[in-house]
Formats: C-alpha cells, structure tokens, sequence
C-alpha cells in the first residue's frame, strides 16, 4: 500500500465516525485519549484561535510570519478544501500522507480503550472532529514543532481544540453563527467563544460589538490575562490596492510597519493581518516585542488564504470566496468594488442547507449583476431551484444549474461577452473546493474557450 492510499485509508476510517456536524460539548473525551498519549498538545507552544469570521486567514497569516521567524511550525484548520491533509500543515505544506498514517497508527489503540469507556457510560463513540484533532496533536508533537496555530471547530469552551492550552488566544469577528449549539444571543456565543483564554495568556482581538467586547474583557480579567483589542490598542492604519493584493500600515501592539505587501485582495483581509501581527508579537515576547521588518515582510509576502478572493481564471477574471455565511459574503460584496475594477460580476451561487441562505443572497445580490444557481457536491447542497427562487423572491433573475461546471460555464461566457465583466464563485466551503479542482482541471487561467 502506497503512502496515499494509508492516508486515504485513515480518512475512510474518520468518515465512518458520526459527522463533522455532530457536535457535543464534551471536550474531556478528546482529554481521556490525548492524557492515555502522554498530552502531545504539551510539548509545545500553541495560538489559539476562534471567532465567526476571518479565522483561517489569520491563522494562515500567523502560522506564516511564525515560520519567517525561523520557527518551525504546525497549522490546524477546518475545514478542507480538496484532500483533508490540508487541514494539518507542517511548515506551510500540508502534512505528509506516511506522516498522517504513522500518527493514526499511534492513536488506534487508545481509541478502541476510549470508544469502549464511552459506550459503557451510554455516550456515543469518538467523532471524525475529535479525531482529527488527536490527530493534528500527535502529528504536530512528532515533527516535531515549536508553536502549534490551532483553528477552533466550532465555538472554543468545549470544543476538542480547547484541549492545548494556547499562550496567545486570538479572537476574531464575533457574530451570530451556529446559535443552535452556541446560544441564542450574542452575548452566549462570545462566552463560548472566551473559553479559549487560558489563565495567564495573551489574548488581541479584532474589534467587537460592545456586548462582545464586555464579555471578553471579564472572562480575560477572571483569568489574570492581558487583553488587547484592535482599535484601541492596535490596528490597520492604511491600505491601499497593488498589484496582486495591497499595501498596509499596520500599527502594532509594539512597533509600526509601514507600507507592508499582503498578496491577498480585500479590505478584511488587512484587518486580519494587523490581527495576526498583534498575536504573533504576543507570543515572541513576555511582553510584546515588535517583529523585525525583514521578517514582517517575508511572512506576509508569503501568506495565503485559499479559496478566500482567490484568483481561478482570466480572460474573463474568475476568482472564489468561501464566504457560506452572511457577515463573510457582506466581506465579500464590500472587496469586490474596493479591490477590483469591474462593471459587472456574474455570480456562482451554492449553499448547503444548513446555512443561512437568504442572508448570503442578501448580502451578496448589490454587489452582482447576474446570478448562476447551483449546488455543492454534497448531500448536505441547498437545491439549486432554491436558491434561484430566494434571488427572484427579492426581484432578481437567476438562472439554474445542476452542477459547478455548468453554471460556470454559462458565467464566463455571460462574463466573455462584454468588456469589464468578472466572475465570482461563492456560498460554501465545498464549491469553493470543488471550483479550485474544476479551474485546475479546465485550465482556466488560459482564458475563455467556446
């Protein structure tokens, strides 16, 4: 057996267990098995990092300018775009299929001891995120690294991640997300999202709603840890459009950077990037030490985000957005005028059906000309014919697609028919997976071909 074919062995066996949408609050469980392997998620340092939006950007910007330090690195997020690996990076790349199979081959006798623990007290076996999580523990800790960036699943009190006590907890955008599992208000889910501050941390976060910022700064003060918000303490001074992304003046928690290159398009992406310098100054320091310039600029040079504004095609442009929920896709409608020059946007539109649908619509239709419907490749996909009734319910026209590849197609030749016409794809990580693949595939940056 290939090396492949033992990490695709190793994803059939975590697809098998209850879904990445099966959520209990029970992060003890993904405690018993790490303390039966020793705590991996100890032996080394950890940025923790939760909010409801502009997590992986930042988690991919911090993990960067971490590793233009010098430090060698590992990187968890969900979810994936193309091939789960991805979701564990060691060293920027995704984690090596003999690496991910030698660590499920560390765990596997401890998840039988476990799975058979929580059958005798009546609860249900490991989940596929709990295991995965072990996973990116055990594999960080054999590489081994020096800081661990970790990307919550879902909330942070209880979720698996909560298990590595993070030296800097890094708080994103908070809003209305998952309020069937976080709470009903958005006081609730910040509580939620607050347990990831450790007693004696760094915490920075992105600047909140004033609820959110209360609750942030009392569950940091019951922690003794310092807290730092952009704005007030931090922020993005300046951005303006290059070639390929823009140039930033961020002004740190210790030093100012001026004129800094991002090779990422969006006025949100900048707000993310003075995030992550704020944290990753936290954690180099006891207090906050400024990053030294050659290194700033090397890391931020070098982030990427995929599937965030990222560039599939010419000729007509064709770019794709993970936005799959109304403050991403609100992100999403303001980049589209502030980081491009174009009249018209055609949009790919697929949503599953556990998101908020009309508010993506909403917040995306100002920003569009055209709309395509379609469905993500996944048995969780929101109808095409629904989505296209939402848009037409607000006075729109949209046309329907039964798969990616046909609603594409009708967008680039829509958009190759005039000039300054553009394409986005948006409304789910899965499209957006699905998108990266099929431009690949078809060669899209070769232009449009009939």
């Amino acid at each position: 057996m290939t090396d492949a074919q033992r990490a695709d062995a190793v994803y059939e066996q975590l697809l098998a267990r209850a879904g990445e949408r099966w959520v209990q609050p029970r992060k003890e469980r993904v405690g018993r098995i790490l303390t039966l392997l020793d705590d991996p998620q100890r032996t080394y340092r950890v940025v923790h990092i939760t909010g409801t939006n502009g997590k992986t950007s930042t988690a991919r910007m911090i993990e960067s300018l971490l590793r233009a330090h010098g430090l060698r690195t590992g990187l968890f997020t969900s979810p994936h775009l193309e091939r789960f690996t991805e979701r564990i990076m060691i060293d920027g790349a995704p984690i090596a299929d003999a690496a991910i199979a030698e660590a499920w081959d560390e765990i596997l006798p401890f998840v039988g001891i476990v799975d058979a623990e929580l059958e005798a007290s009546g609860d249900e076996p490991l989940t596929f995120f709990e295991l995965l999580t072990v996973l990116a523990f055990v594999a960080a800790s054999d590489a081994p690294v020096d800081v661990l960036v970790l990307e919550v699943g879902m909330g942070g009190s209880w979720d698996s991640t909560n298990n590595a006590d993070g030296d800097v907890a890094v708080l994103a955008p908070i809003d209305l997300d998952h309020a069937d599992r976080l709470g009903d208000t958005i006081e609730k889910i910040a509580e939620v999202k607050a347990g990831i501050i450790k007693d004696g941390a760094a915490v920075v976060s992105a600047q909140q709603k004033p609820e959110v910022e209360a609750v942030l700064r009392r569950v940091a003060a019951e922690h003794d840890a310092r807290i730092s918000f952009a704005g007030a303490d931090f922020g993005l001074v300046d951005q303006r459009l290059a070639v390929g992304g823009q140039l930033l003046t961020i002004r740190g928690l210790a030093g100012q950077y001026v004129d800094e290159y991002l090779p990422l398009y969006g006025a949100h992406q900048g707000q993310n990037a003075a995030l992550a310098v704020a944290a990753v100054e936290s954690l180099i320091g006891d207090a906050a030490q400024p990053v030294a310039g050659d290194i700033l600029a090397e890391g931020l040079q070098n982030a990427s985000s995929p599937g965030r504004l990222q560039l599939l095609g010419v000729a007509p442009t064709v770019v794709v957005d993970a936005a799959h929920n109304p403050h991403g896709a609100a992100a999403l409608a303001q980049a589209l005028g502030d980081s491009f020059d174009f009249d018209e946007w055609g949009l790919v539109l697929g949503v599953l059906a556990d998101k908020d649908a009309a508010g993506i619509v909403d917040a995306l239709l100002p920003a569009v000309t055209e709309v395509f419907a379609t469905a993500p490749d996944s048995a969780r996909a929101n109808d095409a014919d629904a989505i296209a009734d939402l848009v037409e319910e607000r006075g729109r026209r949209a046309t329907v697609h039964p798969t990616l590849a046909e609603a594409v197609d009708a967008a680039r030749q829509w958009a190759a028919g005039a000039d300054r016409r553009a394409v986005v794809i948006a409304g789910s990580v899965v499209l957006a997976g699905e998108a990266i693949a099929l431009a690949e595939a078809e060669d899209w940056k070769a232009g449009w071909r009939e």
